[in-house]
């Protein structure tokens, strides 16, 4: 079942409450999602993105998955 950027967000949301989060693509397999969080400050790229998929909670992972792809931006703030 796809998701729609608002349930994505909703998910991220719960792990990073304080974050700038915004979510775009609407065919609900395809998506793009920028976090921006304190919590990335001095982590590598790698590590704050496997932060973001595990806030996901299992909606891409394998061939069933809810979500196919996502375009992930991360970084702490500025």
């Amino acid at each position: 079942m796809p998701m729609q950027a608002h349930e994505i967000e909703a998910l991220l949301r719960e792990t990073f409450p304080d974050a700038q989060i915004q979510v775009g693509g609407s065919d609900g397999v395809h998506m793009s999602a920028m976090v921006v969080d304190e919590s990335f400050r001095g982590k590598n790229r790698v590590q704050q993105q496997r932060a973001v998929y595990a806030a996901l909670k299992g909606k891409m992972d394998g061939p069933d998955g809810d979500l196919h792809a996502l375009a992930l931006t991360t970084k702490a703030p500025e």
